[in-house]
């Protein structure tokens, strides 16, 4: 065969090959043509995520998925979900991103890609005021209770044979608060919105933070090799950070700012 012959022959195969491999999947398109976006939101976790006196979603988390879905004009749809669930529903195909306190960690980003960070999450280990822990070292013979699957099960699971403490487990966010309020768990390592939320629930418990285990980012999950929906998260992202919008609803639900570092100039 001719040097002629061969390349012609060799690009007729490349093409033949092309022609035999299905087009890869492209989640943004395939949101978009949808018109709705399935977003995984804990609504068990005030106040990232609760039920209003009339029985419907409210929270940081659900109104930055609410403001994401009217910016990109879909239609929202909620995916119920817990701590342990959140990355499975998205590998699955259940949701198309999470949108749920999901603090970015390496083991995560093995499994999934995060976009920029829209929010903080600072993970404290609370208690009442009997519970004398100003450190990790304090808790030596002591148990301390977290969900399952969340960034403090992790962290702590793989401190406690070392510091001599125990580490029990609940399902979810919900009986994590309610096991704290009973006197159950007297200690509990969560955020400091919940800890706040088991001393609502009661007062006479007077739960405070003890001390800081981290600060962590919050971002947007979503499974990886999906590029052009990490793309626009991000742009979106930076967009309301600059604009404020993120910041108001961090502000209105944590009483605080975001902090500054996370927050650019802003766009008027």
């Amino acid at each position: 065969m001719t040097r002629t012959g061969l390349l012609g022959a060799t690009v007729a195969l490349a093409l033949l090959a092309c022609a035999g491999t299905p087009a890869r999947a492209d989640k943004l398109a395939d949101i978009m043509k949808s018109g709705t976006i399935r977003i995984s939101t804990d609504v068990a976790i005030p106040p990232a995520g609760m039920m209003n006196a009339q029985m419907q979603p409210t929270g940081s988390d659900v109104e930055t998925a609410e403001l994401l879905a009217h910016d990109w004009g879909l239609k929202l749809q909620f995916v119920p979900t817990t701590g342990p669930t959140r990355i499975p529903n998205v590998l699955s195909g259940k949701a198309d991103i999470i949108i749920s306190t999901l603090s970015v960690t390496p083991d995560r980003a093995k499994v999934i890609d995060f976009s920029r960070a829209y929010t903080v999450l600072q993970s404290v280990v609370g208690g009442g005021p009997a519970i004398k822990v100003t450190s990790l070292a304090g808790l030596r013979g002591m148990t301390v209770a977290v969900t399952r699957g969340t960034t403090q099960d992790t962290e702590l699971t793989g401190l406690a044979a070392a510091n001599g403490f125990t580490v029990q487990r609940y399902d979810d966010d919900a009986t994590l608060v309610t096991a704290g309020a009973t006197g159950q768990s007297p200690l509990i390592a969560t955020s400091v919105a919940l800890i706040d939320a088991v001393k609502q629930k009661n007062p006479a418990s007077d739960f405070a933070p003890k001390f800081v285990l981290d600060n962590f980012d919050i971002a947007i999950g979503l499974k990886k090799g999906e590029p052009r929906l990490l793309a626009k998260l991000n742009e979106w992202v930076l967009a309301n950070l600059r604009n404020g919008k993120l910041n108001d609803i961090y502000k209105k639900f944590y009483k605080t700012d975001l902090p500054a570092a996370m927050r650019p100039p802003l766009v008027q």
